[in-house]
């Protein structure tokens, strides 16, 4: 099977099966914010505008990476990236390994033209570094992209389900160090829905990695969408096993920043509203990153649906800013009004 086939049964997949824990959810059930009744602002002069890797945005949310290397893939981002620059979120792509190997598939990444002033993330699997991958071919995708940051993707349990899978995860924290002292953008580094604890967090900054997507548990578990893939008995009664594996999303934001509170971190797993975006934010996230729950947005022929549902974030997001008595990105990131759930509920 090739790569390109996978991506698209990857979107059928996530679409129409149940690929979520059975369980474990993102955490952010466990906080709450604490009312202002009398919020003494103007909800007119709430402000979202943010910065991130010294590019302004008009709101501190991120379409997360996702796809790419097909034409239903590249018409998925176009879409994204249309709704990305309309409301002035950043952008991450889905792996790009598929465009240096399928040179055809590279059109489906090349989303610069309808989104020219966002952050773009290119994207490739940490582990293909020692599949025979290295500089150049990160070089090659980051101006494929024309990206301002590169994200490596840490899939180690996506590998071993998946029928094609690569395992090799051995040596990678070293090929990571030089890869981030050689290139010339900022390197970042996520999970795919399992987590980053504080520990690698702290390992990841110290070696020069830019910024750690968490990308906690809570939201999609790719152990769940490769058993609809593999052929394999065992590896199909093994991912009903690992169904709640994971460190949730909430938990991910309180160990890192615990242990490298200066570290510039993106809160993506499971996010699915944009009170999710203000607790990842009081949290301690200069983003917050949407994957699953815009693709059915995403998909529709035009983007508008998309357009509307990043909107409706924003304005979510807003109201809970105002909720709280805050009236711009700066005063979330330093309340003092969320506090832990009584009932986790």
């Amino acid at each position: 099977m090739t790569i390109q086939h996978r991506k698209d049964e990857h979107i059928e997949l996530v679409l129409k099966r149940n690929v979520t824990s059975r369980n474990l959810t993102t955490g952010f059930e466990n906080y709450r914010f604490l009312h202002c009744a009398l919020p003494e602002i103007n909800f007119s002069d709430i402000s979202l505008t943010a910065t991130f890797l010294g590019k302004k945005l008009k709101a501190p949310l991120l379409i997360s990476s996702m796809t790419g290397g097909t034409k239903r893939t590249g018409e998925i981002n176009k879409n994204m990236a249309l709704a990305a620059e309309e409301r002035g979120w950043a952008m991450g792509l889905g792996s790009m390994r598929v465009a240096l190997e399928y040179p055809e598939s590279r059109s489906t990444f090349q989303v610069r033209k309808y989104a020219p002033t966002i952050p773009i993330f290119a994207n490739l699997g940490a582990v293909q570094l020692n599949y025979g991958y290295g500089m150049d071919h990160c070089r090659q995708i980051v101006e494929l992209a024309e990206a301002d940051a590169l994200v490596l993707h840490l899939n180690s349990l996506q590998e071993v389900f998946q029928p094609e899978g690569n395992t090799r995860f051995a040596g990678l924290l070293k090929k990571i160090e030089r890869l981030c002292n050689k290139l010339e953008i900022p390197i970042g580094v996520k999970e795919v829905g399992w987590g980053i604890d504080g520990k690698l967090a702290e390992q990841l900054i110290s070696i020069g990695v830019s910024f750690i997507d968490v990308a906690g548990a809570g939201g999609t578990s790719w152990s769940q969408v490769e058993k609809y893939r593999t052929s394999h008995p065992l590896l199909k009664q093994a991912a009903e096993s690992f169904s709640d594996w994971g460190i949730p999303t909430a938990e991910c934001m309180m160990d890192v920043k615990r242990r490298v509170p200066y570290a510039l971190l993106i809160a993506s797993g499971g996010l699915s509203s944009g009170i999710d975006a203000a607790k990842a934010i009081a949290l301690g996230a200069r983003l917050a990153g949407y994957g699953r729950s815009l693709l059915k947005s995403a998909v529709e022929p035009t983007p508008e649906h998309i357009i509307n549902h990043l909107t409706l974030i924003e304005l979510e997001l807003k109201i809970a800013m105002f909720g709280i008595g805050v009236s711009d990105i700066q005063g979330l990131q330093k309340t003092d009004r969320l506090i832990p759930s009584l009932r986790g509920d």
